[in-house]
C-alpha cells in the first residue's frame, strides 16, 4: 500500500535494458516545475496548438495539491549514478485525471469513477527503449492504491500496432467504442491533418488479469476470415523507396465466429513516408483509415469483440499485424 508520509510506493527505480530509471509521482509545489510536461509533450507530438494547461494550473490540478490529476515522471540515471529531476534527464511522462462514467451519477458513487489517461509518451531518443509498459504498470499501481479507482480509460489510434500490442494484447484492455475524427484536424509528428483522428476508447479493469486464449494465429488465418485484403506496393516515399501495404477489398458479410482485421506494420512510418505530393501515395493512410473505420464500426455493431492483437510473419518475412475479433465461441 502507498503511504503518503514516507512516500512508499510514490517512486521506484527500474532497470530496463541496462539503464536505470526513476519512476516518480510529481509532488512539486513550484509551478515552474510543471513547464517540463508541456515542453516534453511538444517534443513528442510536435503540435503546439494542442497544449496542456498552463504550468500554474497543472500544479493546482495535482492530486497532492487541490486537484485529481496524476503526473508521473521517468528520469534516466546520469553517468554519476544519480537521478537528477530536471528536463535534461526526463525520459518520459504520463498525465491523466479522475473522471466519471455516468454524468447523472457524477461523483456521488465511487463505483462511478474512472481514471482517464490522457498522455503517455517517451522522449524521441528514448522511444523503443521499453518504457511504455513499465510506466503504465506504475500508473496502475498509483491509481489503484492511492486513488482507489479500478478502471483506467484511454484512447489510441487503432492503426498503431505498438499501442495495440501493449493495450490489447499485453494489458487486456477492452474496446468500449470506436470514435470517428475524435480530435478533428490534428497534425504534429504522429498525426497528419488530412488523416482523420479516429480512436478506440479503451477500458482497463485493474482488478482483472489479462488472459489470452492459447492458439496459433497463423494457422487460423483462413482467407475467408480476413476482413480486409491487402497488397504490397513499392512507393517513392518522402525519404526513401519502400514497400507499403495498401488496403483493398472488404469481406464485411462474413459470419465466421473468429475474424481478423489487419492494420499496417508501422502506421507512423506510413504517415511520414506518404507525406508527398503524389495523391495516389498520399492517400494510402487515408484509405486504411476509411476501410478500417467501416470494418470496425460494422463488426462491433454486429456483436464482435476485439479479444487480441498479434503479429505474424507473412510473405518475404514481412510482419503482418492483426486484430482478432470473436463472436459466440472462444478462439
Amino acid at each position: 500500500m502507498f503511504t503518503m508520509g514516507n512516500r512508499s510506493g510514490l517512486e521506484k527505480i527500474i532497470e530496463i535494458r541496462g539503464k536505470r530509471f526513476l519512476f516518480k509521482v510529481e509532488d512539486s509545489d513550484r509551478s515552474d516545475d510543471y513547464l517540463k510536461y508541456e515542453e516534453l509533450r511538444n517534443d513528442i507530438w510536435g503540435f503546439p496548438e494542442d497544449n496542456l494547461p498552463g504550468c500554474r494550473n497543472m500544479m493546482c490540478e495535482n492530486y497532492l495539491h487541490e486537484g485529481s490529476s496524476l503526473f508521473i515522471d521517468v528520469y534516466v540515471e546520469d553517468e554519476a549514478g544519480r537521478f537528477q529531476e530536471d528536463k535534461e534527464h526526463l525520459a518520459a511522462f504520463s498525465y491523466g485525471f479522475v473522471g466519471v462514467k455516468d454524468k447523472a451519477v457524477a461523483f456521488k458513487s465511487l463505483d462511478n469513477l474512472w481514471f482517464y489517461s490522457q498522455y503517455t509518451g517517451a522522449r524521441p531518443d528514448f522511444q523503443g527503449c521499453g518504457l511504455g509498459i513499465p510506466i503504465k504498470e506504475f500508473q496502475r499501481e498509483v491509481v489503484a492504491d492511492v486513488f482507489g479507482v479500478d478502471i483506467i480509460t484511454c484512447t489510441y489510434d487503432p492503426l498503431t500496432g505498438v499501442n495495440a500490442l501493449r493495450n490489447v494484447h499485453y494489458f487486456g484492455m477492452d474496446v468500449l467504442e470506436y470514435r470517428t475524427a475524435t480530435y478533428g484536424e490534428y497534425g504534429g509528428f504522429l498525426n497528419r491533418l488530412d488523416v482523420p483522428t479516429d480512436r478506440f476508447f479503451m477500458s482497463w479493469d485493474l482488478r482483472r488479469k489479462a488472459a489470452r486464449p492459447a492458439y496459433s494465429l497463423k494457422s487460423r488465418l483462413d482467407v475467408d476470415c480476413r476482413v480486409i485484403d491487402v497488397e504490397e506496393k513499392e512507393i517513392a516515399g518522402r525519404s526513401q523507396s519502400l514497400s507499403l501495404e495498401v488496403a483493398k477489398a472488404f469481406r464485411l458479410n462474413s459470419d465466421h465466429d473468429v475474424l481478423f482485421v489487419r492494420i499496417p506494420r508501422d502506421f507512423y512510418l506510413m504517415l511520414d513516408e506518404t507525406d508527398v505530393a503524389d495523391p495516389a501515395v498520399r492517400g494510402i493512410p487515408v484509405g486504411w483509415r476509411m476501410k478500417t473505420r467501416e470494418a470496425f464500426l460494422s463488426l462491433l455493431g454486429r456483436g464482435y469483440k476485439i479479444v487480441d492483437f498479434q503479429s505474424v510473419r507473412g510473405r518475404a518475412s514481412r510482419s503482418e499485424n492483426y486484430y482478432v475479433l470473436k463472436k459466440g465461441i472462444s478462439v
